[in-house]
């Protein structure tokens, strides 16, 4: 234990995700090191973005506009949506280069554990989203573990039946218990070119 408000920021650094106390200690102490000027531009960045950033109206992607740059990028491909659980797969997925449509993040995936249902997720927000008449295929890209299993089957059962709409999900070759996030560029484009369509199972 140390004093007063060195053991404070351990603390609190050892309530990220993936922080031990260990590497909370390391990190307290490498701050500690640095100039008075770098630590302040850490503390400003973080307050800036905790009251800039926030939710895209249309997608759920984090923006600091009212919609995000995918949103607005009049490029893309709206005939297509990408259903992710979090942010941090959009940014995965667009590494490959190899889809062109829109997003919708999900917030998270069905996890009774957790005492997470569909409820607790933007599924009815999706379902809304579909009411355009200009999207042709929803592509369901959660993690290939149970939880983003058991979102896909129940997003692909709820939309079976929706007029002018296919669901197809990403192909194998993603680890099984993985996330989007940690998987390499070329196996992520590759599931998305193989991707298969869920009626056809």
């Amino acid at each position: 234990m140390y004093d007063g408000p060195v053991q404070e920021l351990i603390d609190e650094l050892g309530r990220l995700p993936g922080v031990g106390p260990k590497s909370a200690q390391r990190i307290a102490f490498w701050l500690l090191e640095q100039p008075q000027a770098d630590v302040e531009r850490l503390a400003n960045v973080l307050m800036t973005v905790k009251e800039h950033t926030h939710m895209c109206s249309v997608c759920f992607n984090v923006t600091d506009a009212e919609t995000c740059r995918i949103c607005r990028d009049p490029r893309r491909d709206r005939s297509l949506i990408c259903v992710v659980e979090e942010s941090k797969d959009v940014v995965a997925i667009e590494r490959t280069r190899e889809f062109h449509g829109l997003y919708h993040v999900l917030g998270g995936s069905i996890s009774p554990i957790d005492g997470r249902g569909p409820g607790d997720l933007r599924i009815a927000e999706l379902v809304r989203r579909l009411s355009d008449t200009t999207v042709e295929e929803v592509i369901l890209a959660t993690n290939p573990n149970l939880e983003g299993e058991a979102t896909a089957t129940y997003i692909s059962r709820l939309l079976a039946d929706t007029p002018g709409i296919r669901v197809s999900k990403l192909a194998s070759g993603l680890p099984v218990g993985g996330d989007l996030e940690y998987a390499d560029d070329v196996t992520l484009g590759r599931a998305f070119n193989g991707r298969r369509y869920m009626g056809d199972e």
